[in-house]
C-alpha cells in the first residue's frame, strides 16, 4: 500500500510538472509576439497574403485554385502551413499574430509530443527511477530551447513540420503494440513534407530505417492493419510528391542546391589554370588542363567537399554552442542553438547513451537521427549552419543533453544529488536569463534589417493618404516591395490575381516600371540627389523611397531638404534610423 500511495505520488507530481513546463513553453512563444521579432520579413508577410487570398478566393495570389504548392513571386512553396494560417489570418489579419499563431500553437504541441515520445523509449523498469523523469527533462529543455523558441516565434514552417515528425515516429512505436494507431502515424509521417521541403528528403530515410529496424514487429502486425496505413500514407503523401516532381515543388532546390551552384565550374577552370601554372610559370592563360587537373579538380570533387565541409559544420561548436546560424533571422547574436554549457552534458549523454540497458531498436533510431538529420541541409550552398533546413537535428540533441543531464545525477550520488542538481538548474536559469536579455533588449536593433522593419509603417501610411494622390510610386532601390505592398495593405487577391504578372510602363525619371491601379513600382534615376527627385514629382504623386536612395539623415537634417520637395513623412526602424521617406512636390 505505501509502495501504491509512492507511485502514485510521482505519476501526479510529473503530471503536475508536465504542465508547468507546457505553460513555460506557451509563455516563452506568445509573451509580446506582435513585438519582436519587429515586424515580418518577406516570407512571413507571403504566407499571410497566401492565406488571405485562399480565405477571399479558394486561389492562391497567383490564381491557382487550392494549390498543393503554393506560386509566390521568387518560388513555389509547401501547402500546408500557409493552410493552417487560413483560420488566424481569418480572426487577425495579416498581422504578426495572425501568421506567426500557427507556429506557436505547433511549437507548443512539439514540447508535448516530444515528451510523448521519449517516454516510449524507456524501457519500463526506468519509469519510476531517476532516468524515469527524462521524457520530463527532455520537454524542459525544448521549452526553453533558443533554437525552438526562435522559430516558433515566427511564421517559419519547421515547427509544424516537427510536431507532425515526432507524432509519428509516437504512433509507430505505439502502433507496433497497438496496430490500429499505425493509421496515425501514416498519416502524421505523411504530412510532413507537406509542411516543409526538408521532409521531402529525410521522410523516405525515416520510412527506410522503420522498416528495417522494426521489421521483426511489423512481420507480427496482420497484413490488414499495414495495408490500411500503407493505404493511409500512400492517400496523404502521393499528392504532394506528384506536385513536387511535376508541378514545380522542385525549384527552391534547383536554386539552392549545392549542385546547381554557378560558381562551381569558373572555380574549378581556375584551380585547373593555377596548378598549370604552378608547373610551368610561363604558362599563358587559356591552356588546357591536363589528365592530372581533371583529377584533382572537377565538379565531382568540389561537390564532395562541398558537402562534408556542410555536413561536418553541423556538428561543430561554433553552430551549436557559440555563434549558431549567422543569419539574424534565425538566431540572435552571439547565441548558439543550444545553450554554451550544454556541452558539457552532450558528450556525456552520448556515451553513456550507448551504453546503457535501452532497446537496441531505439538506440538505432536515435542513431540515425543524429548521423542523418544534417544531411538535407548538406545539399545546400549554405547549409551547414543553416538552422531551419537543420530542425530535425534538435530532438536527438536534446535527447542526449537530457539523458546527459540524468546520468551525470546518478554518478554523482544520493549525498550531493541536490547540490549537483541545483548548480545545473542555476546554469540553466543564467543562461536563459542571458538570452532572454540578449532577444528582448539586443535583438530588436540587430535584426531589425533582417525583419523588414518599417515596411508595415510605410505602407499602411500609405493606404490611409492614397486617396489625396492620384498617383503612388513604390521604390523598388531595396527589397523587391511587391508583397509588402499586397500583404500589409491586403489588397484585394482577385484584383491582384487579374493583374499577376504585372502591366509595364515608362514613367518620366523611373524608365520602365511595372503598376497595378494608382501604385507603381520603380526607383527614381536622379542626377543629383533630392533636387532631381523635387522636378520628377508632383503635388498628386507621392514616392515612397528608400533611405538608401539618399545618403543623409533627413529626420536629423531636414534643412537638407529642397524648398519644392516635400517631406510627408519619414520611418524609422526601432533603432531610429531612417529607413523610407515618403516624398511629394512642396505647395
Amino acid at each position: 500500500m505505501i509502495q501504491f500511495k509512492y507511485i502514485n505520488k510521482v505519476i501526479k507530481s510529473k503530471r503536475f510538472i508536465l504542465i508547468a513546463i507546457l505553460v513555460v513553453a506557451s509563455l516563452f512563444r506568445m509573451w509580446r509576439i506582435s513585438d519582436v521579432p519587429v515586424s515580418l520579413f518577406g516570407d512571413e508577410l507571403d504566407v499571410g497574403y497566401h492565406a488571405y487570398s485562399i480565405l477571399k478566393t479558394g486561389r492562391d495570389y497567383s490564381g491557382n485554385f487550392l494549390p498543393l504548392h503554393f506560386q509566390s513571386l521568387a518560388e513555389w512553396r509547401t501547402p500546408l502551413y500557409i493552410y493552417s494560417s487560413v483560420p488566424t489570418v481569418a480572426i487577425f489579419g495579416i498581422s504578426p499574430l495572425g501568421v506567426r499563431l500557427p507556429a506557436v500553437i505547433f511549437g507548443v504541441l512539439c514540447v508535448y509530443l516530444f515528451y510523448l515520445l521519449v517516454k516510449e523509449f524507456l524501457p519500463k523498469s526506468n519509469n519510476n527511477s531517476l532516468f524515469g523523469y527524462l521524457p520530463l527533462v527532455c520537454a524542459a529543455l525544448l521549452s526553453i530551447s533558443p533554437w525552438h523558441i526562435q522559430y516558433s516565434r515566427a511564421g517559419f514552417e519547421v515547427t509544424e513540420m516537427l510536431a507532425f515528425y515526432l507524432a509519428g515516429i509516437y504512433f509507430f512505436l505505439r502502433g507496433l503494440k497497438s496496430p490500429k494507431l499505425l493509421n496515425l502515424s501514416a498519416i502524421s509521417l505523411g504530412l510532413t513534407p507537406w509542411v516543409y521541403s526538408t521532409a521531402k528528403f529525410f521522410l523516405p530515410l525515416t520510412i527506410l530505417v522503420l522498416v528495417l529496424v522494426w521489421s521483426k514487429e511489423l512481420f507480427k502486425v496482420s497484413k490488414k492493419d499495414l495495408l490500411l496505413a500503407f493505404f493511409a500514407f500512400s492517400v496523404v503523401s502521393l499528392p504532394i510528391a506528384w506536385s513536387t516532381v511535376f508541378g514545380g515543388g522542385t525549384a527552391r532546390f534547383s536554386y539552392i542546391s549545392v549542385f546547381t551552384d554557378p560558381t562551381t565550374v569558373p572555380e574549378v577552370g581556375f584551380d585547373r589554370l593555377l596548378d598549370a601554372r604552378v608547373r610551368d610559370s610561363s604558362v599563358k592563360f587559356g591552356v588546357q588542363p591536363n589528365l592530372g587537373d581533371r583529377m584533382f579538380h572537377n565538379k565531382f570533387i568540389s561537390w564532395m567537399g562541398i558537402l562534408t565541409r556542410n555536413y561536418l559544420q553541423s556538428f561543430s561548436t561554433h553552430f551549436l554552442f557559440i555563434e549558431g546560424d549567422l543569419n539574424l533571422r534565425h538566431s540572435p547574436k552571439y547565441i548558439g542553438q543550444l545553450y554554451n554549457f550544454e556541452f558539457l552534458f552532450l558528450p556525456l549523454g552520448v556515451i553513456f547513451f550507448f551504453r546503457k540497458e535501452f532497446d537496441k531498436k531505439i538506440k538505432l533510431f536515435l542513431l540515425f537521427l543524429l548521423l542523418c538529420a544534417p544531411i538535407p541541409a548538406a545539399l545546400t550552398r549554405d547549409g551547414g549552419m543553416h538552422a531551419t533546413r537543420l530542425f530535425f537535428f534538435l530532438p536527438a540533441l536534446l535527447f542526449l543533453v537530457s539523458f546527459g543531464i540524468l546520468q551525470l545525477l546518478e554518478a554523482v550520488g544520493k549525498n550531493k544529488i541536490k547540490i549537483t542538481g541545483g548548480i545545473i538548474f542555476l546554469a540553466y536559469v543564467a543562461g536563459l536569463i542571458f538570452y532572454q536579455h540578449n532577444y528582448w533588449v539586443h535583438y530588436p536593433w540587430d535584426s531589425e534589417r533582417w525583419w523588414h522593419a518599417g515596411w508595415a509603417e510605410a505602407v499602411k501610411f500609405v493606404k490611409g493618404v492614397e486617396g489625396e494622390y492620384e498617383r503612388v510610386i513604390i521604390s523598388t532601390a531595396d527589397e523587391p516591395p511587391w508583397i509588402f505592398f499586397a500583404g500589409w495593405y491586403e489588397y484585394p487577391p482577385d484584383k491582384w490575381q487579374k493583374s499577376f504578372p504585372m502591366r509595364k510602363t515608362t514613367l518620366n525619371g523611373f524608365g520602365e516600371i511595372s503598376y497595378i491601379d494608382k501604385f507603381y513600382f520603380g526607383s527614381a534615376q536622379p542626377k543629383s540627389g533630392l533636387y532631381s527627385l523635387a522636378e520628377l514629382l508632383d503635388k498628386k504623386t507621392l514616392y515612397l523611397a528608400s533611405a538608401k536612395e539618399f545618403p543623409m539623415n533627413l529626420i536629423m537634417e531636414p534643412e537638407r531638404l529642397p524648398l519644392n520637395l516635400k517631406l510627408v513623412k519619414a520611418i524609422a526602424y526601432p533603432s531610429g534610423e531612417p529607413v523610407f521617406y515618403l516624398f511629394s512636390a512642396s505647395e
